[in-house]
């Protein structure tokens, strides 16, 4: 699948402070930042490989573009640029920010590739089931009826070189959560990069992007969690060998979900039911060179289930690990684009 370009991400630094990045101190050989964010945490670690940094400056630079993103992108503020824009009950363009206008454009690309079942406009859905706000219950066939008559991707139209939006229903409002966090890794990986730092982990509430090695000169090791609700183990671990930069992005039916009457409602919605996906597939990790496309991806294929995804993820090349309930058993199905990563990273793997 063709990656879109990236764009730099809005914030601006002054130049004093980018100046200072580069410091007169004997350069660490790892600097780990850490903090909290979008009602998680992050951690980012770099590696200097000899290139003086100054490690104030550039967490600076970091929670600068945080505080920005923020700004546009969260739908948990009413003063962002997405909430104000939910909140204009109009049909004509409207100018947005280069970056809301990206990562609309590309939910909008994954929403036809994977016949409408990721869509940012199931917003009215999710907050009907009460997972905005964590006030679950089951809403009634008429709720629902009502709430889909709102939703859908191809309402938006997006001008995306002259940063326009169009909803041809003023009524459709639009949910970032399952895209901001892929597009936070690769605005903070592409501040890295232009600072010339290209050996890095970059991790937000587990979504994440490694380049190159770590200071020791060994590859990353990402572990992929067992999708079982009520435990913390591994299920694999993934090492990068090559150079250029991986996300690694993971959605899963076994976190966000609630019990009524003896039936489990997921979270992931699907936007043609207006209903909780009931398939088995429980955990979908999709790598990618860039993270907005693997945020946006994980969640289509988790919508869609075990056979659906399997299917698309061939098509689209993408490299995917599906984890899915048989009766018992957890079992796996690789994409061949993922088995090949698997094949060659164990053979770069000294014996």
């Amino acid at each position: 699948m063709a990656s879109a370009a990236r764009r730099p991400a809005s914030a601006t630094v002054t130049l004093s402070l980018a100046l200072t990045l580069i410091s007169c101190q004997p350069a660490e050989p790892e600097l780990a930042l850490e903090g909290e964010i979008q009602g998680t945490t992050y951690h980012v670690k770099v590696i200097s490989n000899g290139t003086p940094v100054s490690r104030e400056a550039l967490h600076a630079q970091i929670k600068a573009a945080f505080a920005d993103i923020d700004r546009k992108l969260s739908n948990y503020r009413d003063d962002s640029e997405i909430s104000q824009l939910n909140a204009r009950r109009t049909t004509d363009w409207v100018e947005v920010s280069p970056e809301i206008a990206e990562v609309v454009d590309i939910a909008r690309q994954v929403y036809h590739r994977s016949n409408g079942c990721y869509d940012l406009t199931v917003k009215p859905l999710f907050d009907l089931w009460g997972f905005s706000r964590h006030e679950n219950r089951v809403p009634s066939d008429e709720e629902i009826r009502q709430a889909l008559a709102h939703v859908g991707m191809s309402r938006i139209e997006v001008d995306r070189q002259n940063h326009r939006l169009r909803k041809s229903d003023p009524e459709i409002r639009i949910d970032l959560s399952s895209i901001a966090q892929g597009y936070s890794v690769a605005v903070v990986a592409g501040l890295l990069e232009r600072q010339g730092l290209n050996a890095y982990m970059v991790e937000i509430g587990g979504e994440l992007k490694v380049r190159g090695r770590k200071a020791d000169g060994s590859p990353w090791r990402i572990a992929i969690e067992k999708p079982t609700p009520f435990t913390r183990e591994v299920q694999r671990v993934l090492e990068f060998h090559q150079e250029r930069g991986t996300a690694v992005m993971t959605a899963g039916t076994y976190r966000n979900f609630f019990e009524d009457r003896g039936t489990v409602y997921s979270h992931i919605l699907d936007p043609r039911t207006g209903r909780p996906v009931t398939h088995h597939l429980l955990s979908v990790s999709v790598l990618h060179e860039d993270p907005t496309w693997a945020d946006a991806w994980d969640t289509a294929l988790l919508c869609v289930g075990e056979a659906e995804a399997a299917r698309i993820a061939e098509a689209e090349k993408l490299k995917a690990l599906l984890i899915y309930q048989d009766g018992k058993d957890l079992k796996e199905r690789m994409s061949s684009t993922f088995l090949m990563t698997e094949e060659s990273s164990a053979a770069a793997t000294p014996r």
